[in-house]
């Protein structure tokens, strides 16, 4: 049995924020970011009611809701993040708490922008393995919180929101999968946590904020990309002509145009939504996922490929029939 996905949520926080209003607290401009990024806007959390656990619980609400499967019939939730609430208890038991699940086993997934491939195979495997048979991955962030507001060369690039798949163990859905990290490059996006503090070492340093190395990370996805879909292809036995669409993490349009250059593919098989969500880490396939659905572009039996790339440094990928 394979996990297939049968239902999809999303929600992003309320408030929209453009590249003009960011041009009135730092020194940039619309035309600026849009060129390098093909962002126009990102929504970010505006108020400490809304929190990464706030947009995980509605995107899951609404994908088990397009499922047709009630919380207690869930058997397992996992929840892809790098900026949950809390260190401890996980978003995943948190979530389940909310939910009412009181049946699923709960844990997080720290891959960053990967974490919602690593946490679809993962949740495949469980159903491969026959230990489980319903599953709710969520991938969700609220990166604002992380982010140095002083850097105009990162700050403008992310934004918060969450993702969620309602996954049942099948006979179809997903096909092939792949992932790999090569922790060698991950000093070139970094977010340091709490630094030694106890009766033999002593600080005042507060955690630090996200660091990225934009053009490595640019240079690391257009070559590690491109070679991971062609390998999951391979190993499928799949035409790349024959997939409906390549839903790719959503870091930068140039990014996700280069992608499908190097794989001589029409753009048109690359939806996209980081115009107006920018950056969302893990959340930004689910969320994008979901919006495809939600407009009608997706058919049973379509071929979907889903990549995603980020800090660790991480990458996977996966082939399914939706």
């Amino acid at each position: 049995m394979r996990a297939k996905i049968i239902g999809t949520g999303s929600c992003l926080p309320d408030r929209s924020v453009t590249n003009d209003y960011l041009s009135t607290i730092m020194d940039t401009n619309d035309q600026w970011i849009q060129s390098r990024t093909g962002i126009r806007e990102r929504h970010l959390v505006s108020s400490q009611q809304e929190t990464t656990l706030s947009l995980a619980v509605n995107a899951a609400k609404a994908a088990l809701t397009d499922s047709g499967l009630l919380p207690e019939q869930i058997d397992l939730i996992l929840v892809a993040t790098v900026s949950s609430d809390y260190i401890t208890p996980s978003a995943a038991c948190m979530v389940q708490k909310e939910l009412g699940a009181h049946r699923a086993v709960s844990f997080d997934i720290n891959a960053a922008c990967s974490g919602f491939l690593f946490a679809l195979n993962t949740v495949d495997a469980y159903f491969q393995a026959g230990i489980y048979q319903t599953a709710l991955i969520i991938g969700v962030e609220t990166l604002s919180k992380i982010i140095d507001w002083s850097d105009r060369s990162t700050c403008v690039l992310f934004g918060d929101g969450a993702g969620a798949v309602v996954a049942k163990a099948s006979e179809g859905g997903m096909i092939a999968s792949l992932q790999g990290s090569d922790g060698t490059g991950g000093d070139i996006l970094t977010c340091k946590n709490r630094t030694n503090n106890n009766p033999f070492v002593s600080t005042d340093a507060n955690p630090d904020y996200l660091y990225m190395n934009g053009q490595e990370v640019f240079k690391f996805a257009v070559k590690k990309v491109p070679e991971c879909i062609q390998s999951l292809l391979e190993q499928a036995g799949e035409d790349a002509s024959h997939v409906t669409y390549y839903l790719l993490h959503q870091a930068n349009y140039r990014i996700i145009a280069s992608i499908a250059r190097k794989l001589k593919l029409p753009i048109e098989k690359f939806p996209s939504n980081v115009d107006h969500c920018g950056n969302t880490s893990a959340a930004s396939i689910p969320i994008l996922l979901d919006e495809i659905h939600k407009e009608g572009k997706l058919s049973e039996g379509d071929l979907i490929v889903l990549s995603g790339f980020g800090a660790g440094l991480t990458w996977g990928a996966a082939l399914l029939q939706w």
